[in-house]
């Protein structure tokens, strides 16, 4: 038997008065954190909540998150991390389809929260941050009211559902991946393992927690080796900036982007970062250009990683400055395999000109995708999840990703691939971000566009664009028309929406 809430009573029992979260320099201790979850689970059982029954967890990067979470764990109910920007009608979508008893909610969110608990037949919501009970909420504090005559802490088996993560439904409704209590302990015992995560990390979280890196990767690792997390609500380079030096952060963690929006940060030079030891990027590929010049400013090597909502978020890692190769996403993590494969299914040799469907197995895969067997079988054709992602890997085992399946150009007959396209814009000295698309085309059936973000006081001709990425790669490669945008739309974890920029 074992429950995953195991990594929070083992660090209570530790480190009891150690700091495990500090948001804006005010500390939650181990000891407090333990005693309020169980707390929190007592008040869920009071509800009524049996072990397995789902509950929805709508929180931005607050203490209470994560009291949240190990109440929901210790009491053996199943967490439905859920984004603070849905509206009411995706609200809905995520409560009936995962069958959610209760939803834990922010004042900030509640109106479109309440409507889609209603539309959900959801009664039992709870809001952080309002102090009285109205028609369609309670008071967070309520579900803390009774305290336990002993600690709660119900057994569940290792492949016991504990999480359910929903993809973001690039295609059709979001699905809910099933993680268990083995997968998202490994998930975080394994890497934190790798990259050596000692109990006086201090780790920037301005990933939503809500989201799988956030949440096993960040706070799962963080909690099970008892360090201290550094908690943002909502990503600004200004805010990360300044906390790490309050706080005297050791470890960044985070997307693309916000390395970007770090880099370019008007006061980068006036902060003191020395204290960082590592960062590390996933999410989606971290540009050549933005690692590199981020490694020279910071003076910290960004180990780049690769997962998926469904892979409990670490798939291949980069675990050391020593051993990494730099723009790969790694080997495969201790106990799973990851091999590169055709499209009729057969195993790729390694090089770059044998470009494949990544595919994986192991402890760090989910069981599969909630009341979808259909999809499931889909997902798990040959044994081996498919990820969904292009790249390919090379004689000493690296990966590199080359891009999502679903965002492959076909120009003509010619595969364009637009991570390859991006790394080279990003290499021009007026351009802050970038996004490759493929938009239709009469005559080649698909054509490229860039569509790019420049940095402040900046300016860029569509044709210089052009000529520069035309003197750089093959013909069918370069993009023939330029779309100039203030700022790439992006989700909350700072992943750019490419589908935004096709509509």
């Amino acid at each position: 038997m074992f429950n995953l809430a195991t990594i929070l009573r083992e660090s209570a029992a530790k480190s009891p008065d150690k700091a495990v979260t500090l948001l804006d320099g005010n500390p939650m201790t181990y000891a407090e954190l333990h005693e309020a979850s169980d707390r929190l689970a007592a008040g869920l059982q009071g509800l009524g909540v049996t072990p397995g029954d789902m509950v929805g967890i709508q929180l931005p990067n607050i203490p209470q998150f994560l009291i949240t979470y190990f109440g929901v764990l210790k009491a053996g109910a199943v967490a439905v991390p859920m984004n603070v920007l849905l509206k009411a009608p995706e609200v809905a979508f995520y409560l009936g389809d995962s069958g959610a008893k209760v939803l834990v909610t922010f004042a900030g969110f509640l109106e479109e929260a309440a409507k889609g608990a209603a539309e959900a037949g959801v009664k039992d919501v709870f809001a952080v941050g309002i102090d009285d009970a109205t028609e369609s909420a309670k008071p967070f504090e309520h579900l803390l009211a009774t305290k336990p005559d002993h600690p709660v802490f119900e057994a569940r088996e290792p492949q016991d559902t504990a999480v359910i993560i929903y993809t973001s439904g690039t295609t059709g409704k979001p699905k809910g991946a099933e993680l268990t209590h083995f997968t998202l302990y490994m998930n975080c015992d394994i890497p934190g393992r790798l990259f050596d995560m000692q109990d006086n990390d201090v780790v920037i979280t301005a990933l939503p927690l809500f989201h799988v890196f956030g949440l096993s990767s960040v706070m799962n690792t963080t909690v099970r080796f008892a360090g201290t997390m550094s908690l943002i609500p909502r990503f600004d380079a200004g805010t990360v900036l300044e906390t790490i030096q309050r706080d005297q952060a050791t470890i960044m963690e985070g997307v693309p982007t916000m390395f970007v929006a770090l880099l370019h940060h008007p006061d980068v030079e006036n902060y003191d970062v020395s204290t960082l030891r590592m960062a590390v990027s996933g999410g989606a590929a971290i540009p050549a250009e933005v690692m590199d010049a981020f490694e020279k400013k910071f003076g910290v090597v960004i180990l780049e990683g690769y997962g998926l909502s469904e892979t409990a978020s670490t798939t291949t890692f980069n675990v050391s400055a020593e051993e990494r190769k730099a723009y790969s996403v790694g080997k495969p993590i201790w106990g799973t395999e990851t091999q590169i494969w055709s499209e009729d299914g057969k195993l790729l040799p390694p090089g770059k000109d044998n470009v494949g469907e990544l595919v994986t197995r192991g402890s760090h895969v989910m069981k599969g995708y909630l009341n979808r067997p259909e999809a499931t079988a889909e997902a798990f054709a040959g044994g081996w999840f498919h990820t969904g992602d292009l790249g390919y890997m090379d004689e000493d085992g690296f990966f590199f990703i080359v891009d999502r399946k679903k965002e492959l150009i076909i120009r003509g007959g010619y595969n364009v691939y637009p991570r390859e396209v991006e790394e080279v814009l990003y290499s021009h000295p007026a351009v802050a971000e970038v996004a490759v698309i493929g938009v239709p085309d009469d005559r080649l059936g698909e054509e490229v566009r860039a569509v790019i973000a420049l940095k402040s006081g900046q300016s860029l001709e569509e044709s210089e664009v052009i000529s520069y990425c035309k003197e750089r790669m093959a013909a069918y490669k370069y993009p023939r028309s330029v779309q100039f945008i203030d700022e790439l739309p992006k989700n909350a974890t700072g992943k750019i929406l490419k589908k935004e920029l096709k509509v």
